[in-house]
């Protein structure tokens, strides 16, 4: 009976002990950028890469309730390089893979909150069932969508030879360039798939930025090719997870957990 006693004490206060971290650095706000990771969005499909409109825009209220403001890509860019200034709390909301969802449901929410996002396009897909349209993509351009590549067959990049990793990146950018889109600049690994040679070939081919799938926030230390990323997939706790997620890193940041600093 006395162990029992001691043991849940002992778990009392590891559990208090733990309520108190968590909410300490849910108040702590690290300094830099967040960029989000979404894929789908639409209330059809049922997976963890689909999230509900209602899960989303309760995501985008509480993103503007903490004061957040969306920026793009090329608003990072151009703070880095030219001292422009930026939102004090400023998030980058992605969306991979090219779904048509994006211009039927994200898009029009987006516009009816005041923000902005990217979308990261597989360039063969265009035009595919579920997937966007060149006409979409130009007029999303014109909107409140940054558009940028997430190569041109969906490959996990490091398991390829150089001329294929090569031509998967070349191909992502001209293809979209070639039917009437403005300059690719960005890029989104598939599958978080990179080595030092897709880096190298990122920046032969004019990319500025490219995103990983490790969590953090970003600053201007932060290798611009292996951006911190955080990800958002379907919940099953609601707002609560979203927070979590969040959570997540600012810790990895606060403690330097796989922070791609240069």
């Amino acid at each position: 009976m006395r162990n029992m006693r001691s043991f849940i004490i002992v778990g009392i206060f590891f559990l208090f002990l733990g309520g108190a971290f968590i909410i300490y650095f849910s108040q702590t706000e690290e300094k830099g950028v967040f960029i989000l990771e979404y894929h789908r969005i639409n209330d059809q499909d049922d997976d963890e890469y689909t999230i509900t409109t209602k899960e989303f825009k309760e995501q985008m209220e509480y993103l503007r309730e903490q004061g957040y403001k969306t920026i793009s890509f090329m608003d990072f860019v151009r703070a880095k390089k030219y001292g422009e200034k930026l939102p004090e709390k400023s998030v980058i909301l992605t969306f991979d893979d090219g779904y048509e969802d994006n211009y039927t449901e994200v898009m029009p929410i987006l516009a009816g909150y005041g923000m902005k996002g990217t979308v990261f396009i597989i360039s063969n897909r265009v035009g595919l069932e579920g997937y966007l349209t060149w006409e979409q993509l130009k007029e999303m351009q014109t909107a409140n969508i940054e558009l940028g590549g997430h190569t041109a067959n969906h490959l996990p990049l490091a398991s390829l030879p150089p001329q294929k990793i090569d031509d998967e990146l070349r191909l992502s950018k001209l293809l979209m360039e070639w039917n009437g889109l403005q300059t690719i600049y960005f890029f989104s690994y598939p599958n978080g798939s990179y080595n030092d040679t897709v880096i190298k070939d990122l920046r032969k081919n004019g990319y500025l930025t490219a995103v990983t799938g490790t969590p953090g926030v970003n600053t201007f230390a932060t290798d611009p090719y292996r951006l911190q990323r955080t990800y958002i997939p379907r919940s099953k706790l609601g707002l609560l997870d979203f927070k979590l997620r969040l959570l997540k890193s600012r810790l990895y940041t606060k403690f330097n957990i796989r922070q791609n600093i240069i």
